[in-house]
């Protein structure tokens, strides 16, 4: 096995500034297990759900699938001073920073720091939890937009 570089683990405490919802364009998916979850905090229908929250976006294998809305500005649809639905927010969003990408390498891992306050601060996440995450968030497939 490739000797990855957060073997020790890696620190990371959310700040709570908010970086990672607000400012900068982004897309939130949704997978069947988001999207049920949200139904159920919000008690509300799909249909109602998606037409108020969503939208579909193009994805990487040409399909289109289920997003967040954005607020002018590209602040999260739930972003009001702290997430209005952080209970039941995405997995996207609770396994951040531990996305395959952010750990590809140190370097990356570090890039992302620049932006992210909490990135080599605060509590040790260990490799089996940092892994379980990244794994988590590698099988959060979007729902795709049915044809039809």
């Amino acid at each position: 096995m490739e000797e990855v570089f957060y073997k020790d683990g890696l620190c990371f405490e959310c700040q709570q500034c908010s970086h990672c919802c607000r400012h900068e364009p982004g897309y939130v998916y949704l997978s069947e297990r988001d999207l049920n979850k949200l139904l159920e905090f919000f008690k509300t229908d799909k249909e109602s759900f998606i037409e108020k929250y969503c939208r579909y976006v193009p994805y990487y294998d040409g399909s289109e699938v289920l997003c967040l809305k954005e607020k002018p500005g590209y602040d999260c649809i739930f972003w009001d001073n702290g997430c209005k639905a952080y209970e039941a927010r995405p997995l996207q969003c609770s396994t951040y920073p531990f996305w395959s990408f952010i750990l590809k390498s140190k370097k990356d891992w570090d890039s992302e720091a620049a932006s992210c306050p909490g990135i080599n601060k605060g509590k040790k996440h260990m490799y089996n939890e940092i892994e379980l995450s990244k794994y988590i968030y590698e099988g959060n497939i979007p729902l795709k937009k049915e044809r039809g």
